[in-house]
């Protein structure tokens, strides 16, 4: 089987099995990860926004050229990454993904990786950061390298800043820019 085959079917699976059944039928439609199938660095959103929700894709507003941007700036083109987020449909209001959700949507996005075979995982917001480093804050370790498991293989994992923290915290912005080419350095 193809990766595209498996991405496809798990994304089937998802729809098919009703995951967040309350989050689905509030949603326009399922948002997927979009990249390359073979990509150096899974870049892990927390969920959908407004815009993500209308074109079923991940980082598509405001976030996602700032994050076009971040990866320009450290050499890192179409084909080196793929972004998702842990949860796959668009909270109501904008609000933040639950425990559940997160619970709900995790064995996924542990096939995502899993298919994709990433050198590096870079979570982007405490949220995502959590459902591999629980009980850590942010502050404290954005940009560093932890060692990870998913699914019986070990990840170099980076812990950033969500791109929409840097949008409307100036100050974040250059940090992030530095953690996110320091991140991207150590793949080479």
């Amino acid at each position: 089987m193809t990766k595209d085959y498996k991405i496809n079917n798990l994304y089937d699976e998802i729809i098919n099995k009703e995951v967040c059944a309350e989050l689905k039928n509030q949603a326009t439609q399922l948002v997927r990860g979009r990249g390359s199938l073979n990509a150096k660095i899974v870049l892990i959103g927390e969920a959908p926004g407004k815009n993500e929700d209308l074109k079923g894709q991940p980082f598509v507003g405001a976030s996602g050229k700032f994050l076009d941007m971040l990866c320009e700036s450290a050499g890192i083109n179409d084909q080196d990454i793929f972004i998702t987020n842990i949860v796959k449909y668009r909270p109501p209001n904008n609000r933040d993904p639950k425990p559940d959700e997160k619970r709900d949507f995790w064995p996924f996005l542990e096939r995502e990786i899993d298919i994709i075979q990433p050198q590096a995982i870079f979570t982007l917001g405490r949220h995502s950061m959590e459902a591999f480093l629980d009980g850590l804050k942010i502050s404290d370790i954005h940009g560093q390298v932890f060692n990870v498991e998913v699914l019986g293989e070990k990840y170099k994992l980076v812990p950033l800043y969500h791109p929409a923290a840097a949008l409307y915290n100036g100050g974040l912005r250059q940090m992030l820019v530095q953690d996110f080419q320091k991140a991207v350095s150590l793949l080479d």
